[in-house]
């Protein structure tokens, strides 16, 4: 096995992933990489996976066309829709899904700069566990890394896209009404902190069919380390 004294903890990174992955003592397909190449090609696949899934969502549309993430309306809102459209508001609903929906796609953009400072930080024990574990490892890793923040930070450009529907207002005064009788779920008690749920579980969505691709095919990417890497562990 082959290790350069790089300092620092990219120079514990790889002796750790080879003796915790292949065993000690046993030869693994990570032992012909270097330090480097573990930490570049690592960071490199995390850097394109979270990337690409920011840049499809993060349009117009970007939400709203795919069905793998569109937003839909709340359980409730579902529910009383055929009532709804009976009483005139089937448009306004049809509205709350396209506001729903294009709130999301204003927030995600503001995801990238937390991913990326989730790669930077990435310890020892999280390069481990993306490079030995399933084909969801690396979204694990940022979903555990940036949820909380991404919500904070997502929650206040929701609201400002959602406020201006009327239907929204309407549903928020209804709930934190109904809410006190604890009948309706914390994450549905108002459109943006619904919203806020469902445009996270679709980045976290869109990096996990990122992260599929790259072990499948990593060079596709583009990029030599990449496939080097995740090329190895074939």
């Amino acid at each position: 096995m082959r290790l350069n004294p790089f300092p620092g903890r990219s120079a514990v990174l790889l002796c750790t992933l080879v003796l915790l992955s292949s065993g000690a003592g046993a030869a693994g397909p990570l032992d012909a990489l270097s330090n480097q190449d573990a930490s570049n090609g690592l960071k490199a696949a995390l850097e394109a996976g979270s990337a690409a899934a920011v840049a499809k969502l993060g349009i117009e549309n970007g939400f709203l066309n795919n069905d793998k993430v569109k937003i839909k309306l709340p359980s409730i809102l579902e529910q009383a829709k055929p009532l709804l459209k009976m009483t005139g508001r089937g448009q306004q609903l049809d509205d709350l899904v396209v506001s729903m929906n294009r709130a999301a796609e204003s927030a995600v953009p503001m995801a990238k700069p937390l991913l990326l400072d989730a790669v930077k930080s990435m310890s020892v024990s999280d390069a481990k566990n993306i490079l030995s574990g399933g084909d969801t490892s690396v979204t694990d890793f940022f979903r555990q890394k940036t949820s909380a923040p991404l919500a904070v930070k997502f929650l206040p450009i929701v609201k400002s896209v959602t406020d201006r529907s009327g239907l929204a207002s309407k549903y928020n005064s209804t709930m934190s009404q109904i809410g006190k009788t604890g009948l309706v779920p914390q994450q549905q008690s108002t459109v943006e902190g619904y919203v806020t749920d469902r445009a996270l579980d679709g980045l976290y969505l869109m990096i996990g069919e990122e992260e599929k691709a790259i072990r499948s095919n990593p060079l596709a990417y583009g990029s030599k380390i990449i496939g080097k890497v995740f090329g190895s562990l074939k």
